[in-house]
């Protein structure tokens, strides 16, 4: 059987990920730490979510492990190798407020953190699927400067922009201003890109 394994699997894009891929089949090693009730208290806190999970879906496996814990991490890879078809990263440091205030964490999180699974996949799993949710933040200030027009239900970029269909890789993150989160983000994301090539 095909092996998923999901970072952040107690957050909303991993969770309902790690929902969908079950219920296709797979068997899913979510890696969650809960480090959102560390960050931002009892309201980050998703252990409630890592329960449904696992009382619900027989082919969900649990690891409460950190992205920045290399050692851990590559136990759940080793041993699960030749298994491996698909990753899905969601794990982050989400807080842009937090990020100024702990900028050393939010990095380590958001870069090292997807750093340490890329190499993890390279080494075990070369030939697996792996994909980074990222965040518009990559690019700055630049999706402030899109022309948009009102229509009856919703503001839309204008008829002729090359953006109409959502924004891809091929905005600029240059000379525009970033967040402290969105530079960890943006680092990340072209790890992800060059470990593509």
């Amino acid at each position: 059987m095909s092996l998923a394994i999901i970072t952040g699997s107690t957050g909303l894009v991993g969770s309902e990920t790690t929902r969908f891929l079950v219920q296709k089949g797979f068997d899913v090693i979510g890696i969650d730490n809960n480090e959102r009730k560390r960050l931002f208290g009892n309201d980050g806190d998703t252990s409630h979510i890592k329960n449904q999970l696992i009382k619900k879906y027989k082919n969900y496996k649990h690891k409460s492990v950190s992205i920045l814990n290399t050692n851990e991490l590559e136990k759940i890879f080793k041993f699960s190798k030749n298994k491996i078809k698909f990753i899905l990263h969601a794990a982050a440091q989400p807080s842009h407020d937090w990020a100024y205030s702990n900028i050393k964490k939010d990095f380590y999180i958001n870069s090292l953190g997807t750093l340490n699974l890329l190499e993890l996949t390279k080494k075990y799993c070369p030939e697996a699927v792996f994909i980074f949710t990222s965040t518009n933040k990559v690019y700055g200030d630049n999706p402030n400067k899109i022309e948009f027009v009102e229509k009856e239900s919703r503001w839309t970029p204008k008829n002729k922009s090359k953006y109409l269909k959502g924004i891809d890789e091929t905005m600029s993150i240059d000379n525009c201003k970033h967040s402290l989160f969105g530079v960890s983000k943006a680092y990340a994301d072209l790890l992800v890109q060059e470990y593509n090539k």
